[in-house]
């Protein structure tokens, strides 16, 4: 069985629909909500960008069973890896054990923000190494000091930390990202539902039982398809690009600029567009296959989350887990 979560988009909605939305994911029959993390949306499109540790703060008191997790924190520039610590360590008691830390090498997009530049990937990579051994390190409790190549800690420590230590997870593509930080974390993340990635996690993994490996699913509910394939294509065009290129972009303009080239077709030929349960089953398919336990889907368009779970509630979720739970 597929465990099937819901994406609290922070580009595409404002803070205190975010909350309501959550509450109303609860509601529906969803056990996960994933919240990205992010300082700007991908197109000037989508409009909305909040701050994701104050909506989930605010979210984990309007909620009382379904799982939060970050979908992903880059803990390496925008935020000292320290502070990454307090806040998943505070949204852990405020949820009463129902947060995981996801973690993300991050996108200069959203990074760049606070003047530090945007190094290259290897360089990202050793800068979130390091991070997750500080935030393990001061999730594993008392006084914590570090001096790496790329960050240094002082003395400190976490004076309130939840009963149960906040699981982690990292976010990869490819086999080396996978042989770095399986040892490290957790639980898997990946877009890409690729089962060479889940066996390499589990081959490389500390623990001798399957990890948790969380993907994430784009739809575009609709009664009128054209609407749905033509928001799809509005906001979620840049999606086409891959990560490789969209970690490099700097600006809202540079991605409508690698994109202009996009199709709607095109987008629609990735993203299920309408009202077709069978097609968001299909989709979801792979990611069973590669062995993914969870898939949080992303509803395209900020105004429209109410008519989605409200459809997912009575027929979305039922067909997938009718389906997907067959083995």
């Amino acid at each position: 069985m597929v465990n099937v979560g819901y994406t609290l988009m922070c580009e595409q909605t404002d803070p205190r629909s975010l909350v309501r939305d959550a509450a109303a994911a609860e509601e529906a029959g969803f056990t996960l909500a994933v919240m990205s993390d992010h300082f700007f949306p991908w197109l000037d499109a989508q409009g909305h960008s909040p701050n994701a540790w104050a909506t989930l703060g605010a979210v984990s008191q309007v909620t009382s069973s379904i799982e939060l997790m970050t979908y992903v924190t880059c803990p390496t520039v925008r935020y000292h890896p320290a502070v990454v610590a307090q806040q998943a360590a505070t949204v852990g008691l405020l949820s009463q054990g129902r947060f995981t830390l996801g973690l993300g090498s991050g996108e200069n997009l959203n990074e760049h923000v606070v003047g530090r530049g945007w190094p290259p990937v290897n360089v990202r990579h050793e800068m979130l190494t390091e991070a997750v051994d500080i935030i393990g390190a001061l999730f594993d409790g008392g006084y914590v000091s570090y001096s790496g190549k790329h960050f240094h800690v002082d003395s400190a420590r976490l004076w309130d930390l939840p009963e149960t230590r906040v699981p982690i997870g990292v976010a990869v593509s490819g086999a080396q990202s996978v042989q770095a930080f399986a040892p490290k974390a957790e639980v898997m993340i990946s877009t890409e539902p690729d089962p060479e990635l889940g066996r390499g996690w589990d081959a490389a993994s500390a623990s001798s039982t399957p990890a948790r490996k969380v993907g994430q699913l784009p739809v575009s509910w609709d009664t009128d398809r054209e609407a749905a394939v033509a928001r799809a294509h509005e906001q979620f065009r840049w999606f086409a690009g891959g990560w490789k290129v969209n970690a490099e972009l700097p600006s809202t303009a540079g991605f409508d600029a690698a994109s202009q080239f996009v199709r709607p077709e095109d987008v629609a030929g990735q993203i299920p567009c309408g009202t077709d349960v069978e097609a968001i089953i299909e989709a979801l398919k792979p990611f069973k296959d590669a062995g993914y336990t969870d898939v949080a889907l992303v509803q395209i368009g900020g105004d429209q989350q109410r008519t989605f779970v409200e459809a997912a509630q009575k027929e979305l979720l039922p067909g997938i887990r009718e389906t997907l739970g067959k083995n």
